[in-house]
């Protein structure tokens, strides 16, 4: 056992290591961004790390900033609720060897079955009601991304286009739903937006009272679960992970390729549809058309997935972390006076693109992860097979 877990560690360090690596590069040139505008980067980087909330969990930290930090964090979690949900849209169809775009618009028409049915039936019992505006938003964005890989298993239309050109659609379709004279439009008619969600549609508090976290973050965490059992532990994860690897094999195999097309994007849109219903049945309770157009919800997601290289434990991480330079960097948060929050803004801008980069980029680093393992007289060796952690590309 003892010799089994260095082998363990010496194995995976690099898939473990490159997104640890990639993240405090991000942060370091961001550093210099911030040292460039005449502030302390230190100072702005714990302003920034003490308006996410986390302070709160800590025991060192005064009684008098645990309310405020509270808030924070509460605000943290309720973003990091849709972005590890659309994150799982983007890794789920990656295992099927499909790069899913698409996020953002199966999260629009999630929120459009979310409203469709919360703001109708009134009258229905809430946990009937609840369960019933869940289904619907998972539907439509099933139904979204089953298009795409319907496309694809038909006639080869690729998963990046046909995905790129569904957002669009949804994002046009769902404003004309909501704008005046829309056919969903709420009962303000001089105000583009839905109506609002009925109470007993809505997604339970679970902590705090101002905009508290609701139970939707439980969901979130639930979905990764479900993902990490479904990819590792069933038939038809196997059968997903075989096609992402080698379809043609797969098919040689007998496994029904493009039944796993379908089936893989139809599982990502589910995932977003959700994520729209937790945002809508959680804290927003109604859409403006304004809105939909601005929301980058599923595109942040997939530099979520990338940088937790598609794996469970690695989205859930890189979602808190993306949601918590959200929050740290708003308005409410920053301390003006250490960082303008209107630079902090982009600041979280530049360091979420400059992740993405070094994601794209970790070929490079695996080279000179390779280029150290040297035999001890100097001359190179074999290099050794790079293993990857679950969900990272072969």
């Amino acid at each position: 056992m003892s010799e089994r877990v260095p082998g363990w560690l010496k194995a995976r360090a690099p898939g473990l290591l490159l997104p640890l690596a990639t993240t405090v590069l991000a942060f370091m040139i961001g550093g210099l961004v911030v040292a460039a505008t005449g502030h302390n980067p230190f100072a702005a980087y714990r302003a920034i790390f003490n308006g996410t909330g986390i302070t709160y969990i800590f025991p060192w930290t005064p009684a008098d900033d645990k309310d405020f930090a509270a808030l924070n964090l509460q605000q943290t979690l309720i973003l990091t609720t849709p972005l590890i949900l659309t994150a799982l849209a983007v890794a789920f169809p990656y295992r099927c060897g499909m790069f899913n775009i698409g996020g953002q618009g199966q999260y629009i028409v999630g929120i459009v079955g979310a409203i469709w049915v919360g703001s109708r039936w009134p009258d229905m019992a809430k946990p009937e009601h609840l369960a019933l505006a869940l289904i619907a938003a998972a539907l439509a964005g099933a139904l979204w991304g089953a298009i795409a890989g319907a496309l694809k298993a038909a006639v080869g239309a690729h998963e990046v286009i046909s995905t790129i050109m569904l957002n669009w659609i949804a994002i046009y379709g769902s404003q004309w739903l909501f704008e005046l004279g829309g056919p969903m439009q709420g009962p303000a008619r001089d105000v583009p937006q839905s109506a609002e969600v009925h109470e007993s549609a809505r997604l339970p508090a679970i902590w705090g009272t101002l905009q508290p976290l609701h139970a939707g973050f439980y969901l979130a965490l639930a979905a990764l679960v479900v993902y990490y059992l479904v990819i590792n532990r069933t038939t038809f994860g196997f059968g997903v992970r075989a096609v992402g690897l080698n379809a043609e094999a797969a098919r040689y195999s007998g496994i029904p390729v493009a039944r796993n097309y379908i089936a893989a994007l139809a599982m990502g849109g589910a995932f977003a549809g959700l994520a729209g219903a937790c945002d809508v049945l959680g804290w927003e309770f109604h859409i403006v058309t304004n809105d939909i157009a601005a929301s980058q919800v599923g595109f942040i997601g997939i530099a979520v997935a990338l940088l937790g290289r598609n794996a469970a434990v690695g989205i859930g991480l890189s979602a808190l972390l993306f949601g918590g330079l959200q929050v740290g960097t708003s308005t409410r948060s920053l301390d003006p006076t250490v960082f303008p929050p209107e630079l902090a803004g982009n600041l979280a801008t530049i360091i979420q693109g400059l992740i993405i980069l070094f994601v794209g980029a970790q070929l490079l680093l695996v080279y000179v992860w390779r280029a150290r393992r040297r035999a001890p007289g100097g001359g190179p060796v074999a290099p050794a097979p790079v293993t990857w952690v679950e969900g990272s590309p072969p």
